[in-house]
């Protein structure tokens, strides 16, 4: 007899979640390593920094988190464990259980990704499951042009994506470049350019 070997659920993989040892995903039921160079993570650090001094400066009702896991789900409502690389989340929902554990089920205000190699994930998969569970603002940040042409054009060239939910249930996108300064919904008087993320 061959043991079929068990997909994870959104709650093992919370309870299963190997701290300390790297940056893992549920992907399909499976646990997904995701490498992060530093540059990835100075660009993180930073978006992270200037949300923060926007919801201070402006007295939001908004938390900026790193390392948060949401649920999401799949086209075939398969359970995904996504940890997008900046979260800007309603300060009411994330107090509303302050002993629970930080995962979230709801969707939050605006998921960040810093785009990697596997780009195909944040383009299209996350793209689909941020979507559709309702997260309000979804930024790519393609700082090396990695995408393909069909997103980035040609030349490729670094690019951010900000993509909102407009008035129905599908994303309204934005696309900004070198020195265009970031539209972002959430945060409209936010100052900044492409070439400050790329000077990062």
């Amino acid at each position: 007899m061959v043991a079929i070997p068990t997909k994870l659920t959104f709650h093992d993989f919370l309870e299963q979640y190997p701290d300390g040892k790297g940056r893992f995903e549920l992907v399909k039921g499976d646990l997904v390593e995701m490498p992060a160079t530093r540059r990835h993570d100075d660009i993180a650090e930073f978006l992270d920094r200037q949300f923060y001094q926007e919801v201070t400066r402006l007295d939001l009702n908004y938390v900026v988190k790193q390392g948060i896991p949401i649920r999401t789900q799949t086209r075939d409502n398969v359970e995904q464990g996504r940890i997008p690389d900046v979260s800007v989340i309603n300060k009411t929902l994330w107090r509303s259980n302050r002993t629970d554990y930080a995962a979230l089920r709801e969707p939050i205000q605006l998921a960040v990704e810093v785009v990697s190699t596997n780009w195909e994930d944040d383009y299209i998969d996350k793209f689909d499951e941020y979507q559709r569970l309702g997260i309000f603002e979804y930024w790519i940040v393609d700082y090396l042009g990695l995408g393909a042409i069909r997103y980035l054009g040609k030349p490729k060239q670094p690019t951010v994506f900000v993509h909102w939910l407009g008035e129905g249930t599908e994303y309204q996108v934005g696309q900004f470049r070198s020195g265009d300064r970031i539209i972002s919904p959430t945060f409209p008087e936010l100052n900044l350019t492409v070439q400050q993320i790329l000077a990062v």
